[in-house]
């Protein structure tokens, strides 16, 4: 089975920046699409990010637009979310996931990693 760990969440003050990164146990089938997720308390969980393992097109939810970008690793079992300008509004648990159609829709996700907290203050 396809296992997702995230690393590289934490604390960090408003305007700072993150990377997380989403190492997979196998390697990413051409196709398929990658995505980031993110939880803040007391909000629904929204698709902040998504990339398309096969042609390299990427999603940004408005809100982050300009400050993330997400991108693949060379080996292509590794998934990145650079976070730049963050904010209080950027705190959450941010998980990474995969599957075959890149949307919003958590539902159309199949794998899953365990979050990682990420905290702006």
């Amino acid at each position: 089975q396809v296992q997702l760990v995230e690393s590289g969440g934490g604390s960090v003050q408003a305007g700072g920046s993150l990377r997380l990164s989403c190492a997979a146990s196998t390697y990413t089938h051409s196709g398929n699409c990658v995505a980031w997720f993110r939880q803040a308390p007391g909000k629904e969980r929204e698709a902040v990010a998504t990339i398309y393992t096969g042609g390299g097109n990427t999603y940004y939810v408005d809100s982050v637009k300009g400050r993330f970008t997400i991108s693949q690793g060379d080996d292509k079992k590794t998934l990145y979310l650079q976070m730049n300008s963050l904010n209080p509004e950027d705190t959450g648990i941010y998980t990474c996931a995969a599957g075959t159609t890149c949307r919003s829709d958590p539902r159309c996700y199949n794998y899953w990693g365990q979050g990682t907290q990420v905290t702006v203050s």
